[in-house]
């Protein structure tokens, strides 16, 4: 919970995630849902899904300076994606109190696992939620509108809007 804390911190003070992404070094294996995982961890990592957007997909973003500001220089693949529907896998870390979320971040390795490292703003995704979804431990997928975030002034690269959740 340590690490969902001070993500939430640094959001609610304003401090950009490409300055968090700074902080902590890169996932090995962010895109295969490996990431830096410890075997012992009650809290088991990602399985692929051929019917979710990859995480390796949206991991491959390359960071450049602009007066004094560090943005996201996206692949080609990566801005096809946007505005458009998109199904992603991940886990929760709640933006807001409650057992029902409607925004909060979902994020490529399990935020509540202290033996994971969690990744800067290209290993999570913002998401607003049409109806509630239940908050769990466990991988959820969402799925709606995908947006690519070129200058977002919270530091976030991704945000699915009107997102519902699948089974």
């Amino acid at each position: 919970m340590k690490h969902s804390w001070i993500l939430t911190s640094l959001l609610a003070f304003g401090l950009p995630l490409a300055a968090f992404a700074q902080l902590s070094p890169p996932i090995a294996g962010a895109g295969t849902g490996a990431g830096i995982h410890s075997p012992n961890s009650p809290i088991a990592p990602l399985v692929e899904r051929a019917d979710v957007l990859p995480w390796s997909m949206l991991t491959e973003v390359k960071t450049k300076s602009v007066k004094n500001r560090l943005l996201p220089v996206f692949t080609p693949q990566v801005q096809a994606l946007n505005d458009k529907p998109q199904r992603i896998q991940g886990f929760m870390m709640p933006l807001e109190p409650g057992e029902r979320q409607r925004h909060f971040l979902l994020s490529s390795v399990p935020m509540s696992c202290s033996f994971c490292t969690p990744g800067g703003p290209e290993s999570m995704v913002e998401v607003k939620a049409r109806t509630p979804v239940k908050y769990t431990l466990e991988p959820v997928v969402i799925e709606g509108r995908f947006a690519v975030l070129a200058d977002d002034p919270y530091g976030l690269y991704y945000r699915v809007s009107d997102a519902v959740g699948v089974k």
